[in-house]
């Protein structure tokens, strides 16, 4: 008779835990139900940069059903466009979308055909079309027609082609930079949303073809409000200083020192200290000229020809180029930059990107280099002459061969006299990249017009992951399982004795 009590005692132990494993599984699943739902798969959006050299189309993926959660956003896909940017298709726009088709039917394939109708695409065109649209208005309008009918050819959720303002431009690339580095928010291990202590953010500086953009966050007011953008982003204000140059891209740079040579020297055959000797580079007039970026002449033969041979003259090439710059006439002086133009002292680490990227990288100074070894290496460079150039880089192509001296003077130029780095060079970062992704507008754009940066605070993540909350409740059933099993076994023992 005294081991009934015990029995009863266990058995009393053994059904308080089926009860409280009960209870457990009850609360796991409340809480399951309670979290974000997530639809099975990903979900994807495509963003075309339609450049003023050249296009290229981004698809980016996330989870479904996390909008509004950061760091999740990741670059799946990049398909280049084979030719020039859609603004030179002004006296043709049909081309201007057939050009895209390609890359549109290799992306399509990308995304599985459940989500094709729901991914968005947008199309934002730079300064290119900036320009073609100061030039010939109604060429732009078909060009835009022309590849917003090719986009819609294909079954996705088309959300409209646009001409980016500079601003947006720059203030876009500033996004996505510092949404890839978690400037603005982090996952902490305590599974908490942090915004970074200190002054992690970084500004960016974009070169294009036909524009370039500096934003930044300065350390004190914007004194000019049309050089400010305001965001707020996970709680947090934010107001930045961005400018975009129209006609200070790579391309219509190079472009402006050729005219002002010609300007001096109308013959036909014109000495250039940027180019390498032994180069040679023929052009009409009417190529020379058909920029809104230069002056015309009163009068002048298009068919006419130039003819332009390098020097290999670094000293001369960056007095040409320190004449594309004016540094006087600024209401906000001595916070300037150049035409006028206002700009508070620059403040933090930047990113150059796009085609400060790719001059940098191939005179090999990414991602840092000192000033010393920058104008060395310039200077070293440009002094080569056009054989020893073209032997030492049998792949490059001469387009862009040819510009690489001038556009590493003009680049050197624009930061340091231009926007004033000449005491924060070692500030400045080359970079392609940041993660996986490439650094650019249009992560930023997409993030913006999707809605997957939150302006208020995001809330502390709650929940258990699905896969946890499977083994959890598969191991309280197990439990419970084998606890009604024992209680039938010392039941049945109970009976028997």
């Amino acid at each position: 008779m005294g081991k009934l009590p015990a029995r009863h005692a266990v058995l009393g132990i053994l059904m308080s835990m089926v009860l409280g494993a009960t209870i457990i599984a009850l609360i796991l699943m409340v809480v399951q139900n309670q979290t974000v739902d997530r639809p099975l798969g990903p979900k994807y959006g495509i963003v075309i940069d339609a450049g003023s050299t050249h296009t290229a189309l981004f698809l980016y993926r996330w989870p479904a059903g996390k909008e509004n959660n950061t760091a999740i956003v990741s670059q799946v896909g990049l398909c280049d466009v084979d030719g020039p940017g859609i603004s030179s298709y002004g006296l043709d726009p049909p081309r201007a979308g057939q050009s895209l088709v390609k890359c549109l039917r290799d992306l399509k394939q990308a995304i599985p055909a459940g989500q094709w109708g729901a991914t968005p695409v947008y199309l934002g065109a730079t300064a290119g079309m900036r320009l073609l649209k100061l030039q010939n208005a109604t060429q732009a309008d078909e060009v835009m027609k022309e590849v917003s009918k090719a986009i819609q050819r294909y079954p996705f959720d088309f959300r409209g082609a646009r001409i980016l303002s500079g601003v947006a431009e720059g203030a876009y690339g500033w996004i996505t930079i510092n949404y890839l580095l978690e400037g603005f928010v982090k996952f902490s291990f305590q599974g908490k949303w942090l915004h970074p202590v200190g002054n992690n953010i970084l500004g960016a500086l974009d070169m294009g073809g036909a524009s370039t953009q500096i934003t930044f966050v300065p350390a004190g007011p914007v004194q000019d409000p049309q050089t400010a953008a305001d965001f707020r982003l996970y709680g947090f204000n934010y107001r930045v200083y961005t400018h975009s140059y129209l006609c200070y891209g790579k391309e219509q740079a190079m472009k402006q020192l050729q005219v002002q040579l010609h300007t001096v020297n109308f013959s036909q055959n014109i000495s250039h200290p940027c180019y390498h000797t032994g180069f040679r580079l023929n052009l009409t007039l009417g190529d020379l000229y058909n920029s809104p970026c230069v002056k015309k002449p009163t009068s002048f033969d298009p068919a006419a020809n130039v003819t332009f041979y390098g020097s290999s003259d670094p000293e001369k090439c960056s007095q040409l180029v320190q004449r594309l710059f004016n540094f006087s006439g600024c209401t906000f002086s001595p916070s300037c930059s150049f035409n006028g133009i206002y700009q508070p002292p620059v403040n933090g680490n930047f990113f150059a990107f796009s085609a400060y990227f790719y001059t940098f990288n191939f005179l090999g100074l990414v991602p840092q280099a000192s000033l010393s070894r920058v104008n060395s290496t310039i200077d070293s460079f440009c002094r080569r002459n056009w054989t020893s150039v073209k032997t030492a880089y049998p792949s490059e192509k001469d387009k862009y061969l040819q510009d690489y001296c001038g556009s590493a003077v003009y680049m050197k130029a624009l930061l340091l006299d231009g926007f004033n780095f000449t005491q924060n060079w070692n500030s400045i970062s080359f970079q392609k990249k940041a993660g996986d992704a490439d650094i650019g507008w249009t992560l930023g754009y997409m993030l913006n017009l999707t809605n997957l940066i939150p302006s208020e605070p995001l809330a502390p993540v709650t929940g258990v992951e699905h896969g946890q909350w499977a083994a959890g409740i598969f191991f309280i059933v197990f439990v419970m399982i084998l606890s009604i099993l024992v209680l039938f076994i010392l039941s049945v023992r109970n009976t028997a004795n």
